[in-house]
Formats: structure tokens, C-alpha cells, sequence
């Protein structure tokens, strides 16, 4: 049916309920700030955040992408919905009366929109008949699972809402259809009911089970999963997809973990659904539980709006299961963390136990330590594949590096790639750190593509000009800012100047770049550094060609403004940067010098050149943590 169009009144009034704060909380994590709040925008990618949120106005803005406007715009601009449809779903969150155009349509309309609202209060009204069922049943091996082989406390089963299904076939039926007079039909679009094959009627979906209520992120009962106590199949069974209910877009225990994600800056996703009771039990308070299935874009992003880090930690058993569960669970989100947008980890428990199993003979304490000690995804990949492999035969080593090359061949983010080859060929040389540069250029040439592999030695020479692959991806855009960031904070920190003198001394380094070795050499020539951003202006009139391209340097805008707050450590990384494009010259000059050697005839020039090798990408790999202080963050 058209939706009607809606009267004014009925807008302007879901402007004045709906809650800029509120509405965008759901989407994008807050920080306050002063008197408004401020997060990473969700309409263009950013490290540092740039989204700003007025209560007072009632508006939000980007100063990245220049994306504003009220809470009605915010939704429809990250949904691409059309406005009445967002208009009707903030009138039901904030129970606003829907007025529209057309008197004869709004019966039609209001029946639409309470049949959501009817749902919702048919399955409180059933998890409320499960409560009170597990307390007064005459069985009680439902309670007594739940606290001596689940150790439950009260606290956590009232928390979580837990009840039971009695064995009955139309018991929760009867309940709801003939005591609390709910259509049947409305019973049946719950999930709750099913008609008869045979005969007319209907049966209850749950019987003889304990039931565990699945919420949405507010907290409203949308459908449930049941466990038998008994040997029937499935163990679990969970509720039908319905009008509420999508397993795919679902997440266990999430209303009772957001806020324990957010503050803890991180997700923690098991696989069933006491693993996540156990673990809210013991106080780690930030964990989901994925369904059963695997995890799917939708679910990742509903996680991701709460933790700013994006980390997710997937919980699986240690066993063969444990890491098909695991794979399995990944999914679509594999894709996601090869660009580095997801920073994904993977805890396995020891001895094939689940969460739930491990919090009964260890302390919260314990597990948290291992999330602490969760390796990254591609850690644990590379783990797998190493795993009960002798990489000192032949073709234990050639499998082992043809699925790393496989593996690293799907890394988009260039940082990530880097390092990733250097990890894995400290592992592929076995200890052996003469062949390590060796076995960098060996993976280099399977990953790249054709076009731009490493030529063979008869043409090196003719080729030289083409530009080699290197270690570390020093793009010229990185030195260009890390530079101007450099020369910033001489004009604008007078105290800093005679520091990045002896820094540029030290290290032997130079300005790459023309036109800042041109602006360096204006400055030397300046005797008085008193007025010394006037004075280079004077000369900024006179040669308008050749300072052109640094005049913005001369002038703070607010995130360079609040970066030279921390000029010390800016300092440090910008100077690792231009150190890192020096380094990796000498790295490539040493290549090329060890590759015309021949081992036999000259063994010491051979382990000469391959210790200066090692020793370059080294100093690389430390200056590259200086540099991810706040380069990253600024660059």
C-alpha cells in the first residue's frame, strides 16, 4: 500500500521528540566533548574524528565531508531511506501519534504500524509466561540445571530473563490465545504457534525446553532460542524469522553488552548463547553470542558502532570443531579484515572448551588474560597453516609457502602487507637471519602481480630504472606531510627549532622535497627567526612562484592546532618518516649489492651484505612504531 502523506503536525513533532544524541547513538560511538559530542563520521572513512553532534542545536555535522542536518536527515542519509519511511519509524520509538493527508487511508496505516507494537507485546507477554513457568513447575530440572550444572546465580537467570516451556502441545497456545485473547493470527506471525497438517488447530513451536529470550539492542524481546533437557533434536532451537526477528542481523546478549563494548573499546563474540551468560555472569560484561551462524556484514557493523578500535575477538573452542566454528563464523567479514577495517582476533580456548566450560575452573581473571593475549586473525591463519609441519623438508616448506603466499595475496591494506611479509619470512628462515632478506624478495615475487615482479637477473641491469618492491611503501604523499608537519612546527614552536636542528644533524637527514629544501633555505638565510613567519611573508611577495606550495604552512588549522600540543612526540614521528625513506634507499642499494654476489667465491661479502640487509630492515620495523604514534592519526 502507498503510504499516505503525513500530516505536518505528526513531523514536526518526531523533530521535537526524537533526540539528535540519542538517534545517533545507534550508529556512530560518542565521545563528549565540551558541550557536544563527537565520534568517527559514518559517511566517509577517518582515523580521527571529525563528527560532531549539538544537543542544543539539535544538529550534526561533519567537517570532513560536510554531511549535516537534523535527526530525520541522519537516518535517511546512512540508510539512503526515503523520508516518510524514517518519519514512521522515529514516530514508533518515540510514540508519537501519525497524523496523515488522507483520513480515509489511516486506518490501513495504524494497522500497519501496531502490528510491530502488537508483536512486541505478545512476546513480552510470552517470555513472562516462561518465567513464572520455571518457577512453579512441578519439574525442577530446568532450575536445578541452571544452577548446579550451569552455575547460575539468581542474579544472572532474572537478567537474562530465562524460563521454560512446559511439555504441553497448546499450552502457551491456550495461554495466549484464550486467556489473554491475542488474535491466533498475531500468535502465529510471532513465531510462537504453528497450524496443524492435519486436523485444524495449532501447536506450541517451543515444548518442554528452556527458554532463552533473544532482545534487540533496546532491550525488547524479539524471539527465542529453547534448549532441551532431554535427548530430542535439535538441542537448540531457535524462533522462525519473523517481522522482528532476523538471525542474520541479530546478536545475542548485545542490549546487555553495548555498553560494556563501548566502554571497553572492544567486542568479544562466542558462539552460544551461555557462553555469553557465562561470561556477563563472571563480569565480562562486553561479550555476544553470533546464533550459531556465521557472523554477516550486518551483524559486524551493528558490533562496530560501539568500539572505535573496531576489534572484535571471536571465541571458539580450541579443538578441530572449535576452529571450523571459527572459520565458519568469519564469513563475510574475512574481506573486512584483509583491508584492515575490522582489527579481528581469535581466542581458543585450551582443551577444547567453550567459555562457558573454561569460567567453571578458572577465574575471570584467566580468560581475561587471554583476551589479552588473543593473536590477530592472520596471526592465527598463518598458526593453521604451519601447524604440524616440518618446514625443514621440502615439501612441508613448499606447501607452507604457498598458502602464505595465497593468504598474504588477499591483504589490501599496504601497512598490513608489509608487515605480514616480513613475519612470515622471519618464520620461513628458521632462525637463520642471513636468509631472512632472501626470503622477503622470494615472497615479494609470488605476490606481485606479473607486470611488476622482480625480472630475472639477465635483465636487471637494463631494467634498473623500474622501481623494485620494496619492505615498507613509502608513498611520496607520506613524506610530502610528514615534511610540511616538520617545517609547521619550526615556524609555529620556536622552542622546538634548535631540537629539530640537532635531529636532522644526528640522523644525517635532509628535506626531500624541492620546494621544502627551497623554504629550509629561506629560513637559513633569515638572521632574524624573532618574526620569523613575517619575514619569510615578505619574501613570500617577492617569490609567489617558489613558495606557492608551502604557504599553508604558515597558517594552524584546528587539528594541526591540537597536534602541536604534542610537538615532542610529533616531532619524533616525522622524523621517523623521512628517516624510513633514507633507510629504505640503503635497503634496496644492499640488495642489489647482494644479489651479485657469489657465495661461494666471496662468502664473507655475501653474510656482510645480508647482515646490512637485516640490519636496515630492522632499524625500518623500529622506525615505523615511532612513526604510528600520531602519523597515522595525522597524516
Amino acid at each position: 500500500m502507498e503510504i499516505p502523506r503525513l500530516h505536518p503536525d505528526t513531523i514536526e513533532e518526531v523533530k521535537l521528540r526524537a533526540d539528535i544524541v540519542d538517534v545517533v547513538s545507534e550508529y556512530v560511538v560518542l565521545r563528549k566533548r565540551g558541550k557536544d559530542f563527537v565520534g568517527l563520521c559514518p559517511f566517509h572513512d577517518e582515523k580521527s574524528p571529525s563528527f560532531t553532534v549539538s544537543p542544543s542545536k539539535q544538529m550534526f555535522y561533519c567537517f570532513g565531508c560536510q554531511a549535516g542536518g537534523n535527526a530525520i536527515k541522519f537516518v535517511m542519509d546512512l540508510g539512503k531511506r526515503h523520508f516518510t519511511e524514517v518519519v514512521l519509524d522515529l514516530a514508533r520509538r518515540y510514540q508519537v501519534p501519525v497524523q496523515t493527508l488522507a483520513p480515509e487511508q489511516k486506518q490501513e496505516l495504524q494497522r500497519q504500524l501496531s502490528l510491530r507494537e502488537q508483536l512486541y507485546e505478545v512476546l513480552a507477554s510470552t517470555a513472562q509466561f516462561y518465567q513464572h513457568a520455571l518457577r512453579h513447575t512441578q519439574q525442577q530440572k530446568v532450575m536445578q540445571y541452571l544452577r548446579e550444572s550451569r552455575q547460575l546465580g539468581e542474579e544472572t537467570i532474572q537478567q537474562f530473563g530465562l524460563g521454560y516451556a512446559p511439555a504441553g502441545w497448546e499450552t502457551l497456545h491456550r495461554y495466549l490465545v484464550e486467556d489473554k485473547h491475542y488474535p491466533v493470527q498475531l500468535v502465529e506471525k510471532a513465531g510462537l504457534i504453528k497450524p496443524r497438517k492435519e486436523g485444524g488447530g495449532y501447536y506450541d513451536v517451543f515444548r518442554d525446553r528452556l527458554m532463552i529470550p533473544i532482545r534487540d539492542v533496546q532491550g525488547r524481546v524479539i524471539a527465542f532460542g529453547g534448549r532441551t533437557l532431554t535427548e530430542e533434536q535439535p538441542k537448540y532451537l531457535n524462533s522462525p524469522e519473523t517481522e522482528l526477528f532476523s538471525k542474520g542481523k541479530t546478536l545475542f546478549a548485545l542490549d546487555q553488552a553495548k555498553d560494556g563494548i563501548a566502554k571497553l573499546d572492544q567486542a568479544v563474540v562466542v558462539e552460544g548463547y551461555f557462553d555469553a551468560i557465562a561470561l556477563h555472569a563472571a563480569g565480562i560484561n562486553n561479550a555476544v553470542a553470533s546464533l550459531g551462524t556465521a557472523l554477516s556484514i550486518e551483524q559486524v557493523r551493528l558490533l562496530l558502532r560501539y568500539t572505535d578500535s573496531k576489534q572484535l575477538i571471536l571465541n571458539f573452542d580450541a579443538d578441530k570443531a572449535g576452529t571450523n566454528a571459527a572459520e565458519r563464523a568469519i564469513g563475510e567479514i574475512a574481506t573486512l579484515a584483509y583491508k584492515g577495517e575490522v582489527q579481528l582476533k581469535i581466542l581458543n580456548l585450551p582443551n577444547g572448551k567453550d567459555a562457558d566450560e573454561y569460567l567453571q575452573s578458572h577465574t575471570s581473571a584467566d580468560y581475561q588474560q587471554l583476551l589479552a593475549n588473543a593473536p590477530l586473525w592472520l596471526n592465527w591463519q598463518i598458526d593453521q597453516i604451519i601447524q604440524n609441519r616440518d618446514l625443514r623438508q621440502a615439501t612441508d616448506f613448499q606447501q607452507v609457502t604457498q598458502q602464505i603466499v595465497k593468504l598474504l595475496q588477499n591483504i589490501v591494506n599496504s601497512d598490513t602487507l608489509n608487515y605480514y611479509i616480513s613475519y612470515c619470512a622471519e618464520i620461513l628462515s628458521l632462525g637463520d637471519s642471513r636468509i631472512i632478506p632472501l626470503r622477503v624478495e622470494n615472497l615479494l615475487t609470488q605476490i606481485a602481480p606479473a607486470s611488476v615482479q622482480t625480472p630475472p637477473s639477465r635483465f636487471r641491469k637494463q631494467e634498473s630504472k623500474t622501481p623494485k618492491l620494496s619492505l615498507v611503501n613509502t608513498e611520496r604523499s607520506l613524506l610530502e606531510q610528514a615534511e610540511a608537519l616538520l617545517l609547521q612546527i619550526y615556524l609555529h614552536c620556536p622552542e622546538q627549532r634548535q631540537g629539530i636542528i640537532n635531529e636532522l644533524e644526528e640522523r644525517n637527514l635532509e628535506l626531500s622535497l624541492s620546494h621544502h629544501r627551497f623554504l629550509w633555505l629561506q629560513i637559513s638565510e633569515l638572521t632574524d627567526e624573532a618574526d620569523l613567519i613575517s619575514n619569510l611573508q615578505n619574501r613570500y611577495l617577492e617569490l609567489s612562484e617558489e613558495l606557492g606550495l608551502i604557504s599553508h604552512l604558515f597558517h594552524l588549522n584546528e587539528k594541526t592546532n591540537k597536534e602541536i600540543l604534542r610537538t615532542p612526540q610529533v616531532v619524533q614521528a616525522t622524523l621517523a618518516c623521512m628517516e624510513i625513506v633514507l633507510r629504505e634507499k640503503r635497503y634496496r642499494h644492499f640488495m642489489e649489492l647482494w644479489e651479485k654476489i657469489d657465495i661461494q667465491a666471496e662468502p664473507d661479502k655475501y653474510k656482510s651484505y645480508a647482515d646490512a640487509i637485516y640490519a636496515e630492515k630492522m632499524r625500518i620495523q623500529e622506525l615505523d612504531k615511532q612513526r604510528q604514534f600520531p602519523i597515522t592519526e595525522l597524516l
